[in-house]
């Protein structure tokens, strides 16, 4: 009898002994996900089609492209002979440019902002080629004054507005170069060589 419960007493010691250093190994694990989440497991895999391929192709401008030369081969109407996917490509670069390299000083107004812009530069490029064509369609999506006026190396901007120039001043310039939802559109007719506005 002694000899059993002996036995038994040494079970119950091992097995809650196990217990207690899985118990450890999982709190490890833990702190080790917690501090550094270095386990592979932690990872978050991205999203995947059925096949097992990633769905996101590496870079914004690419995919842009991808996702457009997929619509103009479903569309049967398109006309191949007027496609500048080129066209397109340089707009893009010039998108990531303004939001990257472009280098600009803003004045708050009492009604709104001014913006200068230099235009020297990869940078500077893109604001000359994007800023002017921007403007307008700014003031038809929000109402607001919007003048741009090039002088020598220097693009001015200046948007007003009697109602709304705290939203004007706490825009600054790129946010109110992300006003509107006229991109998507100005893409793809870019890329089909038609004349949406030109950026």
């Amino acid at each position: 009898m002694n000899k059993l419960t002996l036995k038994i007493g040494l079970t119950t010691v091992l097995i809650m002994t196990g217990v207690s250093a899985s118990s450890q190994e999982t709190q490890s694990h833990t702190m080790q996900h917690q501090d550094g989440m270095t386990h592979s497991s932690m990872t978050i895999a991205p999203a995947t089609t059925s096949a097992g391929i990633p769905t996101e192709p590496g870079q914004g401008a690419f995919a842009a492209m991808i996702e457009i030369v997929a619509m103009l081969r479903a569309d049967p109407e398109t006309d191949w002979s007027r496609v500048d996917i080129n066209g397109l490509r340089q707009h893009l670069v010039d998108m990531d440019m303004l939001v990257t390299h472009a280098d600009v000083t803003t004045e708050r107004l009492a009604n709104g902002l001014r913006i200068t812009a230099s235009l020297q530069g990869q940078g500077g490029g893109a604001v000359s080629r994007m800023v002017p064509a921007h403007g307008p369609v700014l003031t038809a999506e929000t109402g607001w004054n919007s003048d741009v006026e090039v002088k020598d190396d220097v693009l001015v901007w200046t948007i007003t507005s009697d109602q709304e120039y705290y939203i004007i001043q706490a825009l600054d310039f790129f946010g109110l170069m992300a006003i509107g939802n006229h991109h998507q559109a100005h893409h793809i007719g870019m890329a089909k060589g038609e004349m949406v506005h030109q950026h």
